[in-house]
């Protein structure tokens, strides 16, 4: 039995998928079952952080979405192991590097899940993709409205990553041996700017869009509505810093499941309906 996590989020999602496709069993995750909305046979269960032994009775692996641990991440793991648990794949974050701000609210949160998990006595894989291709979809209202996207930095550059292609790494994470102990640090294949995203999410829609650069003081809740106000500043200045460095680009998801990266414009293609009226 594979327990996922996160269940409906982007990576969650496409990992269930992947498992019940593979024959796997697996219980999924999620606070509200009822609109969960994923594939049978999966075993779909209301996450209740304050019941954690029932979550995991019969599982052997867990994929961890590192918010699902919580304040007391120890708890969810003990936990997990008691009932019978031996390996966690975690994912994690690329902010988690060597020379990194440690301060970094993004990096502590990561950080201090990777540091209760190395210290619980479970076998662990961790991942740690860079930007997500997904987070373009922040633009998406605007998108539907019209041809314009508003937003910070244009000429900020990230190697965006298909959501399929981490849950891809985690499914061989946990169907595979060999990656107990490992770091998979996982990226796209190639270098995009903002305003080249946009650009590409247009040419999969049929449209000419533009991105139109705002200063960062204007950014708020209406650009970016799911950023707690306390981590605002910090992820501003991640993208600010991004304008002037080349991202970090690995092999690492051909390494794993045999298949190279999927580029921003077969993402951009994968999710025309999200960016439809």
């Amino acid at each position: 039995m594979f327990v996922v996590t996160g269940a409906t989020g982007n990576v969650g999602r496409a990992l269930v998928d992947r498992l019940v496709a593979a024959g796997r069993p697996v219980r999924a995750l999620t606070r509200d079952p009822l609109r969960a909305g994923l594939p049978a046979p999966a075993e779909v269960v209301r996450f209740q952080p304050d019941d954690p032994a029932a979550l995991f009775t019969g599982a052997t692996a867990v994929f961890l979405y590192a918010q699902a641990a919580g304040e007391r991440p120890d708890r969810l793991l003990r936990a997990a192991r008691e009932a019978g648990v031996r390996h966690v794949v975690l994912l994690s974050s690329a902010i988690v590097a060597e020379g990194a701000d440690e301060t970094h609210p993004i990096h502590v949160m990561h950080a201090t899940v990777e540091r209760a998990i190395r210290d619980s006595g479970l076998e662990w894989t961790f991942l740690r993709p860079g930007a997500f291709a997904a987070n373009a979809l922040q633009w998406a209202p605007q998108i539907r409205a019209g041809d314009t996207v508003r937003g910070v930095f244009a000429g900020a550059r990230t190697a965006p990553i298909h959501e399929d292609d981490i849950a891809a790494v985690a499914e061989r994470a946990l169907l595979d041996p060999g990656h107990e102990g490992a770091v998979h640090r996982l990226s796209g294949p190639r270098a995009t700017t903002n305003a080249e995203q946009t650009a590409a999410i247009g040419r999969a829609l049929g449209r000419e869009l533009t991105f139109v650069e705002l200063p960062p003081e204007q950014a708020g809740p209406e650009l970016f509505p799911h950023v707690p106000p306390g981590m605002l500043e910090s992820l501003l200045n991640t993208f600010r810093a991004a304008v002037d460095t080349p991202p970090e680009i690995t092999g690492t998801v051909e390494q794993v499941t045999g298949a190279p990266a999927r580029t921003f414009a077969r993402w951009a293609e994968d999710h025309r309906a999200d960016f439809r009226a």
